[in-house]
């Protein structure tokens, strides 16, 4: 058969190679890595009393020969770390007692103990204190809960007598979404492959399906573009939260796709779906190449309008770091905004004012915040520069900005500001942190599980006027934003694409 081709069966073969090796690296990268994981090992096991049932036989000199009890004392240098790549919180300990974690040394008696962390990791020892659960009793040797960021590790350095060198040693103890696992221990020759033998595997079958398909390429120059691609020009505005995803799979799609220019200009969600119903209403020819964005549904008044559900989108209360406040209820923020709350000390907070730092009329953002968390408006606008009042009657200062990089810059310099904006975004600023809503985190991964009832999120939904012709670039450009290389982009920015299993529930 024509098909039957050698070029055709090499390159189905390292596509199918291709494929399974790329569905290994994801199963890696998801499964793996992603995981809470406290590794620990020992580094150091000896005997330095004069007890040879070792079979290695000591000389000692000092303390070593003058404390009573020594006879078959034995040194263990042991290591604890964070060896996954999320960070692990003093909550994400599973155990019903006072600490972490508990080491048991087998047939030995801790006589002491002594804590030692790496440079720059000073404010661990803060947590290594007895009314942290710092303790030992007999041979079992209780560890505070110590939060670590990835990379982070302490040793402990235990004395003990009894039993021999190499009795076995365990470290017990439970991870939220994790696991503790003894590690491999590692001498100070030992230097640490620059990949591990799974990577080195799939980086040699990956490089050989590329070289292969490469060389068909160029020796067949009969490819046609990628399917789905549209030439001409859109016009992607709506909302400022969204549109750093956008822009990003904008560039991503010209590269994919020869002749099509997307422009991407964000004016916020109400302003950009109104302005698509006028370009709509003034278009003789159909739909207009105009996408727009919206955090939460449009107006009803709009029924020309189609919508796609594109992502769930998680946004956060922002406080200037002078706040010291981690949590607050529903009830308290609907009093703030209301304008009840004037000074954070009410709350327990510091003697600081209250600055109510919002978004415009126009901003989605807004609008969720209004609809899922206040489940009203907000109070009128009553100063110009956030600082000074202009409406002396007004309860509380409080400003409105015209984008999420003006709030959240305006929060981390002025002392008692509170704001909103879209998750990552919030992340990633310095002068500033987020809060907790009656207890729940702002999570992206607990909303994608079920297991968070956090309510400032809401669907992303872009809007065309009509339903635009299968092969426009409107219509390939949302397919590729929804269900192609634009999934990828979403979840990097930290939205929930709705064209997967676990957004498909959330975006019904």
């Amino acid at each position: 058969m024509e098909w039957l081709s050698a070029e055709n069966v090499v390159a189905v073969g390292t596509a199918l190679l291709g494929i399974v090796a790329s569905g290994v690296m994801v199963w890696y990268e998801r499964r793996v890595p992603r995981r809470k994981r406290i590794g620990y090992r020992v580094q150091m096991d000896n005997p330095i009393g004069d007890d040879v049932r070792s079979g290695r036989a000591n000389r000692r000199l000092g303390l070593f020969d003058e404390v009573p009890g020594m006879s078959d004392a034995t040194l263990v240098l042991l290591r604890i770390e964070n060896d996954g790549s999320q960070s692990i919180a003093d909550n994400d300990y599973t155990g019903r007692e006072l600490h972490g974690l508990t080491a048991v040394f087998t047939d030995r008696t801790i006589r002491g103990v002594s804590v030692t962390q790496p440079v720059g990791t000073d404010h661990l020892m803060d947590h290594f204190t007895p009314a942290a659960g710092l303790g030992y009793d007999g041979n079992t040797l209780r560890i505070p809960r110590v939060p670590l960021n990835p990379r982070d590790h302490f040793k402990l350095l235990v004395l003990l007598s009894g039993g021999d060198v190499g009795c076995p040693i365990r470290l017990i103890g439970g991870i939220r979404d994790g696991e503790v696992h003894p590690n491999r221990s590692a001498t100070p020759d030992d230097k640490a492959p620059l990949f591990s033998r799974a990577s080195r595997l799939i980086t040699v079958m990956l490089t050989v399906c590329v070289v292969t398909l490469a060389a068909i390429v160029v020796l067949r120059d009969d490819s046609p573009p990628p399917i789905g691609c549209a030439r001409g020009t859109l016009t992607v505005t709506g909302s400022t939260a969204f549109a750093p995803v956008v822009e990003e799979v904008a560039k991503k799609y010209a590269r994919d796709c020869e002749g099509a220019q997307v422009t991407v200009d964000p004016h916020g969600s109400t302003a950009g779906v109104r302005e698509l119903e006028a370009t709509g209403l003034a278009a003789k020819n159909g739909s207009p190449a105009v996408v727009a964005l919206s955090d939460g549904p449009k107006p009803s008044d709009m029924p020309q309008l189609r919508e796609n559900r594109i992502a769930v989108s998680v946004f956060a209360i922002v406080v200037n770091n002078g706040v010291r406040l981690k949590n607050l209820s529903t009830a308290d923020v609907r009093r703030l905004y209301r304008g009840e709350i004037t000074n954070w000390k009410q709350l327990g907070g510091p003697d600081l004012a209250v600055h109510l730092v919002s978004r415009d009329a126009n901003s989605g953002t807004r609008q969720v915040f209004q609809r899922r968390v206040l489940k009203r408006g907000e109070i009128a606008n009553s100063s110009v520069d956030c600082v000074h009042k202009d409406d002396p009657t007004a309860p509380v200062i409080r400003c409105e900005l015209d984008s999420t990089d003006q709030v959240l810059t305006q929060v981390a310099e002025l002392p008692g500001a509170i704001g909103y904006s879209e998750l990552t975004l919030a992340s990633g600023a310095k002068g500033l942190h987020t809060l907790d809503l009656d207890g729940h985190p702002p999570s992206v991964d607990a909303i994608e599980h079920g297991t968070s009832d956090y309510p400032y999120r809401e669907i992303e939904y872009a809007y065309t006027y009509g339903q635009p012709p299968a092969d426009s670039l409107a219509s390939s450009f949302l397919t590729y934003l929804s269900r192609g290389n634009g999934q990828d982009v979403i979840r990097t920015h930290g939205h929930i694409p709705c064209w997967t299993p676990e957004g498909l529930k959330l975006c019904a």
